[in-house]
């Protein structure tokens, strides 16, 4: 996992007009495939599955092999399944669940436009949420919240299939709180509740009742799980941002799903007011605040009013040419947030640009930042900007989706991918055998992790597709699941 995205250090670059990247752009020439895009930006997610695989016919990257089928029992429970979260073979629930949130958020506001791809988004999501209800129930009073040993997983370089590294149970309770990654387990179940609440509604009845009890656990006894679990989650997804951006964002995402006057209450005694210009797996006051905007904008529900504001200070402080804009961009037009893992940034930022400016579009509303009109189209234009940088309209003309174009990174930081398979490779590989043929060589990948999202280019546009560059070369979850959403928006439109 991208360790080093928590270091937040930013670099100088260069200002360039939002008006500028836009007439400069090459895009007029190019005609990214956002269809093609989204079936691969899904796919990803096979190759990221811990657990038993399913049969040929539902596991379309064959590579892979069943992985950590005894996750849990240390504990005494079954916590096998979800998703590796990056290019490691550990399970870290916090950006998990962030991710099932995204990934049912996007399936909410654009499953209409996803087409053939809609049945492969709720079996992604599902395959999180099944494990994601495992870890609320399996034991009262208890969320685990985390499988495998981050510290001694990051020494090896081995299949997922190989795993000999110690497979740690991590949880939180009323004497270890955590109510930064309960909120945000409450958030996905209750999100995911929404997504099968007509195709499956025991299972969304089920998804929904778990959501509470778990919300109600992070509310009850707060803490971060950061202070609580340690090395264990530290510095790999410590919660930076705290608490309270979670227990909003769980409260919305409750509210959302049953309008119940309790969870609107709690978000108004929050006080979470403060002023943001990011989103992420860690900070999601922007992604709550979209949220609930929606009620002012579509629904006309003046009390929601605070929220709209909110939402769009966060818009003029990422448009490039707004007085109060924070944002910097590079010369080629990529929003430059961090400079470790930019990309999950970008990607998470770009989905709240196509989902306000739906929301925009829906009630045709307009605001300023300073003397800036901005409309619907303002923001779609952006989003689609760093949508199509990252499928290849860039200086290096690479698509930093690998499998989409024939340009894309070959090296990435991956166990599973730069290792031989099973079937190439059936004796295992041990814990460091696999650095120095596999890890260290500059030869490409064995396998080819098609939809995967790297972290992305540096601030000067540049991208060295080297493996042991893991801040720009490893893939996440959290990456792929914010641009499935507007991905689907662009394919829809076109």
């Amino acid at each position: 996992m991208p360790s080093s995205s928590t270091l937040h250090f930013l670099f100088p670059i260069l200002f360039f007009s939002f008006t500028l990247f836009l007439s400069n752009s090459p895009i007029a020439l190019g005609n990214p495939n956002y269809r093609d895009a989204l079936a691969k930006s899904i796919l990803f997610f096979q190759g990221q599955r811990s657990g038993r695989l399913p049969p040929p016919t539902s596991q379309h990257i064959t590579w892979r092999g069943n992985s950590g089928l005894l996750d849990g029992q240390l504990a005494g429970v079954d916590l096998s399944g979800g998703y590796y979260d990056a290019g490691d073979n550990v399970k870290f629930n916090f950006p998990m669940a962030f991710t099932t949130t995204m990934l049912s958020w996007g399936y909410i506001e654009y499953g209409k436009k996803m087409g053939p791809q809609l049945a492969s988004n709720r079996e992604a999501i599902r395959w999180a949420t099944d494990y994601l209800l495992k870890c609320a129930r399996a034991t009262p009073g208890k969320l685990y919240v985390g499988v495998g040993d981050p510290n001694a997983d990051h020494k090896c370089w081995e299949r997922p299939e190989d795993m000999d590294t110690p497979r740690s149970v991590y949880s939180v309770s009323a004497s270890n709180p955590g109510s930064d990654v309960a909120a945000e387990t409450a958030a996905a179940l209750a999100a995911a509740s929404i997504v099968f609440r007509k195709l499956d509604p025991t299972y969304s009845k089920l998804l929904l009742r778990t959501a509470k009890t778990v919300m109600q656990f992070a509310i009850q006894y707060r803490g971060s799980y950061s202070d609580s679990l340690g090395s264990a989650v530290c510095p790999f997804y410590c919660s930076y941002s705290g608490y309270t951006d979670e227990l909003l964002w769980g409260a919305a995402w409750l509210f959302r799903a049953t309008n119940e006057v309790y969870y609107l209450n709690l978000i108004r005694s929050l006080g979470a007011n403060d002023a943001t210009d990011i989103f992420s797996w860690d900070n999601k006051y922007a992604g709550a605040r979209v949220l609930l905007a929606r009620r002012s904008l579509v629904d006309k529900e003046q009390t929601f009013e605070p929220f709209r504001q909110q939402a769009e200070d966060f818009m003029c402080r990422i448009l490039p040419n707004s007085p109060s804009s924070t944002t910097q961009y590079t010369a080629g037009g990529l929003m430059y947030k961090l400079s470790a893992s930019n990309l999950e940034y970008v990607t998470a930022i770009t989905f709240l640009l196509t989902t306000y400016s739906k929301y925009m579009a829906t009630s045709k509303h307009t605001f300023n930042c300073g003397n800036l009109m901005v409309t619907s189209k303002t923001l779609r234009i952006l989003a689609k900007r760093q949508v199509d940088y990252i499928l290849g309209d860039n200086p290096m003309k690479m698509s930093y989706m690998v499998g989409y174009g024939s340009n894309y990174p070959r090296r990435i930081h991956h166990r599973g991918s730069s290792l031989p398979s099973l079937q190439d490779h059936p004796q295992s590989l041990g814990c460091e055998a696999g650095f120095q043929p596999f890890y260290y060589t500059p030869n490409p990948n064995q396998n080819i992790l098609t939809g995967a999202i790297v972290g992305g280019p540096n601030q000067n546009d540049f991208f060295p597709d080297q493996r042991t560059d893991y801040s720009h070369s490893e893939p996440a979850t959290y990456i792929n699941a914010a641009i499935v959403g507007p991905l689907a928006y662009f394919a829809g439109i076109n």
